[in-house]
């Protein structure tokens, strides 16, 4: 398991976040030359905004993997912290459960969403559905959230065991990652 999620986090780290990254940038960009176009010569395309707002729904529907698994997600954690802090040993095991419900109800609701998705985005492509500017086909960009969904879903499944192995009293992934990240090895 431990190979899987090194595997796992370089392919997020390595590629997906870069892609994300990428397409947040050069959509940017393009709602910059869009404003310059319309305002200083008065012309502007008629599908820039659908690319961009669209196109930046893309790029962050795929780092939402990539923040669950940092643990960069917003969360509020004032409960967890003052069950583990201040109530000793039952406390920490309640967090836990918490935790591992947390992450199940996650995982369960991503699954369903892509399972659920999956008819959506045939139906958009039998029936042809276009964006407003009708200049792109609608399923490309439902197919990245579905993509970016079901990424959500590995992470998840990857925080389930991880919380499942602290609870048992083993080192969970991130221990193991961190240590090998830090030593400059991931896989």
């Amino acid at each position: 398991m431990n190979r899987l999620y090194y595997a796992w986090r370089t392919f997020q780290e390595r590629f997906v976040q870069y892609i994300a990254a990428a397409l947040l940038l050069v959509l940017t960009l393009l709602a910059g030359l869009e404003v310059i176009r319309r305002y200083v010569f008065g012309v502007s395309f008629e599908w820039q905004q659908d690319a961009v707002t669209f196109g930046i729904l893309a790029g962050v529907y795929l780092f939402f993997a990539v923040t669950q698994s940092r643990g960069a997600h917003l969360r509020v954690t004032i409960v967890l912290i003052l069950l583990r802090e201040k109530a000793g040993r039952w406390g920490r095991v309640l967090a836990g459960v918490f935790e591992i419900f947390g992450a199940a109800v996650g995982l369960a609701f991503c699954a369903w969403l892509v399972w659920r998705g999956l008819e959506v985005a045939d139906l958009m492509i039998l029936q042809e559905r276009k964006t407003e500017s009708l200049a792109f086909l609608l399923w490309h960009f439902f197919a990245v959230f579905l993509l970016g969904m079901a990424f959500l879903a590995v992470s998840y499944a990857f925080q389930l065991y991880h919380h499942i192995c602290t609870m048992m009293g083993r080192a969970g992934l991130e221990e193991r990652y961190q240590s090998h990240t830090d030593e400059g090895s991931l896989l």
